[in-house]
């Protein structure tokens, strides 16, 4: 075989050494690698690809249209001939909704695909949904929840895997720069989709990126990336001995009960010491992943429960019933006394 760019090398060295250190991977497992089209999450497909016979892995795209700009199809166009190119199997969801006034476009953005890719894993029986995050977006991420003083909640920055074995999510290039998926790109002769949205300074994380710390790498006459990617590093060790589970807006242990097959839990103590944003997007999250319909009127409502003393009641809209127990919301489809 001919000898690899040494700038594809790098990268697939890297992403061999992530993946073994945080076990993320199991002969067999197949892989639903999310794919938006743009140079972080193309980087991710080849390495992934050029690596699936090492780690005895199976493959499959993922592609998740938000419907935020006019022309996001042509991104969906061009990730499907990536999958027809490389053979494997590629799957492509689109929004059905659209983000509430006031919420976040980023955080709805995030959980919308997140929900999407859930379902297609699901489906397909991966049990592994690889993501495109890098060293850069890491440290961007300790920066963003520095300056919203978020603790160490926000410091532990993106987790190298999240979620439960049987559905994990994967960052295989938490490890890798932008700079390095740029030259791998490049190395391989690669087109990504560049995403307009990633200009507008008006988004914080866009901000910090463009702005941001290039104004304190110029100020400080120093490298500030991996420095703070060491930062999340450090808390994610503290974070771990304190917290039994990893952060994850749903932490799988006994957050969420399912009872008698029509009545749902969702424990008030995953809702404390957050803000109101944070708490806001974690039921809609919620509500997403137990496939309950999403409105403000059902979250303010299980907001207001949560907040309030045990034993008082809502009604939810799709005729849902919702009472606040002493240590959970219940949400059934019938009174909660039937």
């Amino acid at each position: 075989m001919p000898r690899r760019p040494p700038a594809v090398a790098r990268v697939l060295e890297r992403v061999t050494k992530t993946a073994r250190e945080h076990e993320m991977f199991a002969p067999g497992d197949l892989v639903l690698v999310s794919c938006s089209g743009g140079p972080d999450s193309v980087c991710l497909l080849y390495s992934l690809w050029h690596l699936r016979r090492l780690f005895r892995i199976r493959l499959a795209v993922f592609h998740f249209d938000h419907k935020l700009r006019p022309d996001s199809a042509n991104d969906a166009v061009y990730v499907r001939r990536l999958a027809e190119r490389l053979k494997l199997p590629f799957h492509l969801r689109e929004a059905d909704d659209a983000p509430l006034k006031g919420e976040s476009i980023e955080a709805w953005a995030r959980e919308a695909r997140q929900a999407a890719a859930r379902d297609v894993a699901e489906d397909v029986g991966a049990v592994a949904m690889a993501e495109g995050h890098t060293l850069d977006d890491q440290a961007e991420t300790v920066l963003m929840a520095a300056i919203k003083g978020s603790g160490i909640y926000g410091l532990v920055g993106i987790w190298p895997t999240q979620g439960p074995k049987a559905a994990r999510r994967v960052q295989l290039l938490i490890d890798v720069s932008r700079d390095e998926v740029e030259a791998f790109c490049r190395a391989l002769g690669l087109r990504p989709r560049m995403d307009p949205t990633n200009a507008d300074t008006n988004l914080l994380r866009n901000a910090i990126r463009l702005e941001g710390i290039p104004a304190l790498e110029r100020a400080t006459g120093r490298e500030i990336r991996a420095p703070l990617a060491r930062v999340a590093d450090e808390m994610r060790s503290i974070a771990l001995e304190r917290l039994p589970e990893s952060r994850s807006p749903l932490p799988a242990k006994g957050s969420v009960r399912f009872r008698r097959g029509d009545r749902i839990d969702l424990s008030v103590m995953l809702l404390e010491e957050r803000s109101s944003t944070d708490a806001f997007r974690v039921v809609r999250a919620w509500l997403k992943e137990v496939r309950l319909p999403v409105s403000r009127e059902a979250i303010e409502a299980i907001l207001d429960l949560a907040n309030g003393r045990a034993g008082r009641r809502r009604d939810l809209p799709g005729g849902l019933k919702a009472v606040r127990e002493k240590e959970y919301v219940r949400v059934s489809r019938s009174s909660p006394e039937s």
